[in-house]
């Protein structure tokens, strides 16, 4: 089969479906600047405790999962494209409510419990948004791109999802800067929140002029429309031979979702839990306030998690180069292994109460090193592992599984901390060991493998 393949088109298709990586970043991310503003504006006067703050910080889990969960129905039945246009709308309502939750039903400036709820259904709504785009996004691009690049342009979705954090960094730190934390606990948190409007409505557009998947369109048996698609990034002759290849592993679209066995589902959910228990949304989501405990200031704080999330970009080009040339299964043994050791130190800078600039560098080594492994090989991995009769349902059990995981361990960090840092730091190092253990005797190697082929490695 020829490798020639339409590279300007697939990259704009590309650029468009990681949008809604971006926007998974930044509603993800966009509350670390609002931490200590929900505390003051919110949880504190209602005199509600840690475990209030810290689930109301991760409120858009909720969401999240649900969005998982409802993600293999939707992107089944409405198609890949259509679900990520109900994911732009999401994202953008999220953002305006969540800037004035008061807006319609409460006075301004007046704090209750109701609007506390209100403020939480906002989120979740977002929440919504991001467990129906981490889905489907590389769902999307891996049943678009071509086998000898399809690890590169999925790890793509992670790039745009750590850049979308570093945007909102950037963001958050510019409203920040200069500003004290009484304006930003009454009036910054409202702006970085309305910021998301932005990048949400230009995706909803840009999503109207790019087309539906090959593999969607032929599950659908609309033949014509995907042999048009696949034509146009591969070929005529080339895009005759995937759709031969598509119909063949495509005819039983109603095949039950243990059609090939546990194993696989098995592997889908474990690759989705370990890739939060080993606590990276901790990193992302607290990172201003583990550089306050540091003893920094709010914008200082908030310039250090920006150098943190410069580090991520550079960490994830890493993994988009070296993803097809190395493999899947290399990256995330070598990122287990980077992760144990920046987690396993932190836990004892914990346990001695040490705090400089070696907290810093440690957070550095264990971000780095997930996301030149975990953080895009996971997604790359969830995309292509699953054969094409239950890649829909499966994705959905893999993504919910993983944003159970994810909501676990967000809301149950600032009760933990306050039981013991170290041992926290701890249990997250094992769970680094535990996942390189897992990945070892576990995942197959699915490099230059066709999503085809999947179906017949499982069919053994």
């Amino acid at each position: 089969m020829s490798s020639q393949y339409n590279t300007s088109y697939v990259a704009a298709i590309t650029l468009v479906a990681t949008l809604g990586g971006l926007l998974f970043g930044y509603d993800t991310a966009v509350i670390s600047g609002a931490v200590g503003a929900i505390k003051a504006s919110f949880t504190d006067p209602l005199q509600l405790g840690s475990f209030a703050h810290g689930a109301t910080v991760s409120s858009a889990l909720i969401g999240c999962i649900i969005g998982g969960i409802i993600s293999g129905y939707f992107a089944s039945n409405f198609g890949r494209r259509a679900t990520l246009m109900l994911a732009a709308v999401l994202f953008f309502v999220s953002a305006l409510g969540s800037s004035f939750p008061e807006a319609i039903f409460f006075p301004k400036g007046e704090m209750s419990m109701s609007l506390l709820l209100t403020f939480n259904f906002y989120r979740i709504i977002g929440g919504i948004g991001v467990g129906l785009a981490s889905a489907v996004c590389p769902m999307y691009i891996g049943e678009i791109a071509p086998a000898a690049i399809r690890g590169r342009l999925v790890s793509c979705n992670q790039f745009a999802i750590i850049f979308g954090m570093l945007v909102v960094y950037f963001v958050n730190w510019g409203i920040a800067r200069g500003q004290t934390d009484a304006w930003i606990n009454a009036t910054g948190w409202r702006y970085m929140f309305l910021s998301e409007t932005v990048p949400a409505a230009l995706f909803g557009l840009l999503l109207f002029v790019v087309p539906e998947t090959p593999r969607y369109l032929a599950l659908k048996h609309r033949d014509d429309k995907a042999l048009s698609v696949l034509t146009r990034i591969n070929g005529a002759e080339t895009g005759r031979t995937i759709l031969s290849e598509i119909k063949q592993t495509v005819h039983e679209s109603t095949s039950g979702i243990f059609s090939y066995g546990p194993v696989v589902i098995m592997i889908g959910i474990l690759l989705s839990v370990f890739q939060q228990f080993v606590g990276i949304n901790v990193a992302l989501y607290y990172a201003p306030t583990i550089f306050q405990n540091m003893g920094a200031a709010t914008d200082a704080s908030m310039m250090q998690t920006v150098v943190m999330g410069l580090v991520n970009v550079i960490f994830t080009v890493l993994a988009i180069v070296t993803v097809d040339k190395w493999g899947r299964k290399p990256l995330l043994i070598t990122g287990s292994i980077g992760m144990a050791v920046g987690m396993f130190a932190i836990s004892i800078l914990a346990f001695t109460n040490t705090i400089g600039i070696s907290t810093l560098v440690f957070i550095i080594i264990y971000t780095a090193s997930f996301m030149m492994s975990w953080g895009p090989i996971c997604w790359v991995l969830i995309a292509e592992i699953f054969p094409n009769r239950i890649r829909g349902k499966a994705v959905a059990i893999a993504v919910a599984a993983q944003w159970i995981a994810n909501y676990l361990v967000s809301s149950t960090y600032p009760p933990m901390m306050e039981f013991s840092g170290g041992m926290t730091y701890g249990i997250y190092a094992v769970m680094s060991v535990l996942s390189a253990v897992f990945v070892w005797k576990m995942v197959p190697e699915t490099k230059g493998k066709t999503l085809e082929d999947m179906d017949r490695l499982w069919k053994k």
